[in-house]
């Protein structure tokens, strides 16, 4: 046996190991829950999952801070948060939700909804919360962010869940949920941190169900408008403009627990994957509030000749053996 057939052989057995131990969802150690994974690829070729952070038994999501991973194997992942805490706002101290990012003209931006007050649900008409979306900025993916403008982009509708797409020709556009204002997209200025005209409504085809937590990706010449329809189920709609008109495409996922999710859709070294956030028993938990706590996941995703996405299904193994489908490729 030469020494290059010893090489190969104990850097395969090196991977199995590494692909056995890893799990779904994802380790991002320490026991820290995470959820809404914004999945992006930077210049220096790692991916980043910036993600809102569950602190154990937290009442009626009252979360202050975000957190970032990174990885070059999807089964090793170094937690370099918190990134950003709403301690660092003045105009919100709650609600550190869902967040995106973005990297332009060597900066990167962190776009993050937070908010104040309460939400009384069993007297709607009580409920003072309120929550907006702001902008961050740093000269590492990492951070430290800073908020960028000390002000959310803008205070009515209310709004939460961004996603910020840039398309190829530079031009970005923010989607969101809002309050009476789901299916709308506002462009952002050049620098990212104003809005540049009003807010358009998406023509969506006829079908516009409850949703939230939208995300938007371009493959090849085709835009997808993904979201948790209802809140639970994954589903999409495709377009030629990522203004839409968009054409509803149906599910991708399917609901567990009847909880909610939230995702991101990214190619990784030629591999689509499917980032998002499963409600799972926690047996060593003190927390009584609920029986099931949130973590990030991931899984592989397909599409189809025509551009269609396959269905995906829920896997203990996720994306374990990325590395090794990766180097057989």
């Amino acid at each position: 046996m030469n020494r290059n057939h010893i090489t190969c052989v104990f850097i395969t057995l090196l991977l199995t190991t590494a692909a056995c131990f890893a799990q779904n969802p994802l380790d991002f150690g320490n026991d820290i829950r995470t959820a809404d994974p914004s999945g992006h690829v930077w210049p220096d070729g790692k991916m980043y999952v910036y993600t809102s952070h569950d602190e154990e038994c937290q009442p009626d999501f009252f979360m202050k801070n975000w957190h970032v991973f990174s990885s070059s194997d999807l089964v090793n992942w170094t937690d370099h948060g918190p990134i950003l805490s709403v301690e660092q706002l003045s105009w919100a101290d709650n609600y550190a939700w869902a967040p995106d990012a973005a990297y332009k003209n060597g900066k990167y931006y962190l776009v993050f909804p937070a908010g104040t007050g309460i939400k009384d649900r069993k007297n709607p008409e009580n409920s003072t919360k309120w929550m907006g979306i702001g902008i961050a900025v740093s000269d590492a993916p990492t951070g430290p962010f800073k908020d960028a403008i000390g002000t959310p982009l803008w205070r009515e509708p209310y709004a939460n869940d961004p996603c910020l797409f840039l398309d190829d020709d530079g031009s970005a556009y923010l989607y969101f949920h809002g309050k009476n204002f789901d299916y709308y997209v506002v462009e952002l200025a050049e620098d990212l941190l104003s809005t540049k005209g009003d807010f358009i409504k998406m023509d969506m085809g006829g079908y516009e169900p409850k949703m939230e937590g939208p995300w938007v990706f371009k493959r090849n010449d085709l835009y997808y408008f993904t979201m948790p329809e209802n809140n639970q189920v994954l589903t999409y709609y495709t377009g030629k403009s990522p203004k839409g008109p968009w054409q509803y495409q149906g599910v991708f996922m399917e609901q567990e627990h009847n909880s909610n999710n939230h995702h991101s859709i990214v190619e990784y070294k030629g591999q689509w994957i499917l980032f998002y956030h499963r409600w799972l028993e926690v047996p060593d938990s003190d927390c009584t509030l609920r029986k099931r706590q949130r973590h990030s996941a991931a899984e592989y995703l397909y599409f189809n000749e025509d551009g269609t996405i396959q269905q995906v299904k829920r896997t203990s193994e996720g994306v374990k053996d990325f590395e090794i489908r990766i180097r057989r490729k």
